[in-house]
Formats: structure tokens, sequence, C-alpha cells
């Protein structure tokens, strides 16, 4: 259904970020939208921003001035009174604190924050206006095969707004991929895969336990779906990931297991493999929580090498280049 300006009547969602010119996360230079909103708690998550399905306060204390040159923050702004300063003695100084435990994520407090160092995750957006963002990238789309990539979080948790999303890209001649870990219900993904052509799918540990451990969920409902999205969407091309994480999933036999889990089927063209980088370490102090994977630094070389041989070796090829970090 269309308005009075030609533009459509479609559902709103919560988009955390819009990425330009990325060349990782499918076919030619993409524009990435990142919605918010995810079904795992894996430990190594680089996106912690994106786990909740709300707008969420971040704070960043670097960029604070301190009470005596600003502390407008710190004047009834918050009606929860979370923001703070300890007084003499404090490590910060006179920046200010947050109470986490007492933060509503009400966002009061942003607009009086000259520096940004009060802000907030997530926006709601409409369809049109993310598609009118992704638009702009049409000229890079045409000379590269590229064109939109929905990410998360876990996209196919908004599944009415990624699925109007996809499809208004598709009517704009916008080529579409998702990012998706499948934890979702099967309606959900019968929404969204329809207006799909490339999906990039996680096989994070294939192990139950290991992955109940790593990720707080059971991959019962993701293996059953990614199986079913293999074969009720035929015509879908699908590639397999795993972020790597060294002492977690970089071994031969997990690798074995999902090789052996998707090359019976035609539309897997591929899999990579994700080495693990500290990329969003920061962001967990910004959001008040704690970063659980400190002790954890990026695969050996020589393990990521002997991994990618014994993919090449399944899918009949010789070696190829690294792809991106996670």
């Amino acid at each position: 259904m269309e308005n009075q300006q030609g533009k459509t009547n479609t559902p709103a969602g919560l988009v955390l970020n819009i990425q330009h010119f990325c060349t990782h996360d499918g076919p030619g230079i993409r524009t990435n939208v990142f919605l918010k909103g995810c079904s795992l708690r894996c430990k190594w998550c680089s996106n912690p921003e994106s786990i909740r399905q709300k707008p969420e306060l971040a704070y960043n204390p670097g960029k604070c001035i301190g009470e005596k040159q600003c502390g407008f923050c710190l004047k009834n702004v918050c009606p929860e009174s979370a923001i703070y300063v300890a007084g003499s003695g404090d490590p910060a100084g006179d920046k200010v604190r947050i109470n986490w435990d007492l933060c509503t994520n009400c966002g009061k407090c942003v607009p009086v924050c000259p520096t940004n160092a009060l802000y907030l995750f997530g926006q709601e957006m409409t369809v049109d206006q993310v598609l009118d963002e992704v638009e702009q990238d049409s000229t890079f789309y045409r000379e590269s095969g590229g064109g939109l990539t929905l990410s998360g979080g876990e996209c196919q948790l908004q599944p009415d707004f990624s699925a109007a999303l996809l499809a208004g890209a598709h009517a704009r001649g916008i080529n579409t991929a998702i990012e998706t870990a499948f934890n979702v219900p099967w309606t959900f993904v019968e929404k969204v895969l329809p207006h799909v052509d490339v999906v990039l799918h996680d096989h994070k540990l294939t192990n139950p336990e290991r992955h109940r451990k790593w990720t707080g969920v059971s991959n019962q409902r993701v293996l059953e779906n990614i199986k079913r999205a293999y074969e009720t969407y035929p015509g879908k091309t699908f590639i397999a990931r795993t972020p790597l994480i060294p002492g977690v999933n970089d071994d031969e036999e997990h690798i074995r297991a999902v090789l052996a889990f998707i090359r019976p089927y035609k539309n897997v063209i591929d899999y990579e493999l994700l080495p693990y980088m500290r990329f969003g370490e920061g962001k967990y102090g910004f959001l008040g929580r704690i970063y659980e994977m400190q002790d954890f630094n990026p695969p050996a070389p020589e393990i990521l090498k002997r991994l990618r041989v014994i993919i090449d070796e399944a899918f009949g090829r010789s070696g190829k280049s690294l792809p991106a970090a996670l």
C-alpha cells in the first residue's frame, strides 16, 4: 500500500546502525543495516549493543569533560538519579559515573551532553527511511554486484520489518543478503527468507553442550532451522560461517562436523572462517557490562591455515584469500 507521497506504509523497526561500503558480508560492495535484538548470548560478541531489543544508553568516560566544566547531566535531568559524581578520591575525578542498576535507558540525559559522552544505541526507523539511505549507494551496487545486507543482532527477530525491508529493496532492484544465527521461530524464517538472495549463517558450535555453554542456548532449533532452510529454499544461495574462537571451536572436529552437515546441499556454496578479534571489548564498559573474553587472543595463523585447507579440500579447490576478521 502507498500513501499520497508514493511511499509504502510498512512497519517500523529498531535500527542499530547503517554502515556503507562493506565488502565482507555478501557479494560486491554492500550497505549493512544492523538491527537491534539477539536471541543468543555469545561470550565473544563484538556488538554487545545489539543484544537487547530496545534503545540503550552508553557512556564513554573518555569524552566526559567533568562536573566543573559541564555538569549538565547532573542538573535534575535523570528521573532515576542514576548519574552522579563519586567525589574526592575517585580515580575518575569529577567525571560522571552511571549507576546501571538505576538507569532505565530513557535517554533524557543524551540531548544535554555537549561532547556526546552519553548517547543511545538504537533508533526507530521506517522501511522507507532505511531504503532511502541504502539506495544512495546504488551506483556501487550496479558496478560491483553488491546490495543490502541485514545484520544484527539477529535481524530475523524483527521479521515483519526485515521482510518489508528486503521486499522493498527488491522492488528498487537491490540485491539482498542477511546474516543470521537462525535461532528464531520457523514462522519468522518463512516471512524473511523469500525476500533474500544470499543467506550468510553461523555454525558456531555443533556440540550441543558446548553451544549452550558459550552462547547461552541449545543449538537444536538452530540446526533444525538451517537444515529446513536448505531444503525449503533450494534456489537460495547459502554461505556457512564460523566465528573461530581459540579453545572454543578452532579444532578439526568442529570444522569437519560442519562440513558433514552442509556438503550434501548444493545450495551451500562456501564455508567461511571468521577469526576472533577483540574489536568490541571497549563497548562492554560503555554499556556497564563486563567483557568475559579478556584472556582470549586471535587464532594462531598456522591453525587458521590448516582449517582452511580442510575446507578447501572439501569444496574441491585450492587455497583462497583470507576473509575479514570477526
